[in-house]
Order: structure tokens, then C-alpha cells, then sequence
């Protein structure tokens, strides 16, 4: 069986923490075409969550999680775990 590797690419990734939140959602997510990430507080910022237009759908971003911008301007979320498998920081 084929075995195949992913292409080195770069990035943009913001985790959505409340910490994260409480900072402010970074500008390449605010200003994204067609507003397709859109993120929530309740109960004064204890609960937060959102959603991701993707090129697959309306998609859930929890907690924790990390909002993708992909190679073609597409937006995604990510959990931690596949997050941190996948992508190392470029310095």
C-alpha cells in the first residue's frame, strides 16, 4: 500500500481558550471574507463556543480547540491533540 507524507506548509492557528478570548480574536480570524468564524460567551465568559463555515460544513469549535486557516484561506477547527501531532511552531 502507498505510503504518503503531508507537504510542509505554514499556517495561521489561534487555540480558543478564554484566556485566548478574553485577549481578543486575532486579526486574520476578525477579518476573514465572509465572516465564517463566528465564537460565543455566556455566564460572563465562563462557557465559550462557536462555529466554523468549512468547505465540509457548519462545524463546532470547542474549548481548547485550534481555529485553522488553511492553505486556501479555508478555516477549520482542530483539536489539541491532532493539533500538536500535526504542526510544530515556526519561530
Amino acid at each position: 500500500m502507498p505510503i504518503y507524507r503531508k507537504k510542509p506548509v505554514e499556517i495561521e492557528a489561534w487555540q480558543f481558550t478564554k484566556k485566548n478570548f478574553t485577549k481578543g480574536v486575532p486579526e486574520f480570524i476578525r477579518h476573514a471574507p465572509n465572516k465564517p468564524v463566528t465564537l460565543y460567551s455566556q455566564y460572563a465568559g465562563e462557557v465559550i463556543f462557536g462555529e466554523i463555515q468549512t468547505l465540509e460544513g457548519l462545524m463546532k469549535v470547542s474549548e481548547g480547540d485550534y481555529i485553522i486557516k488553511g492553505v486556501q484561506g479555508e478555516f477549520y477547527p482542530c483539536k489539541p491533540e491532532i493539533f500538536k501531532k500535526t504542526y510544530v511552531l515556526v519561530e
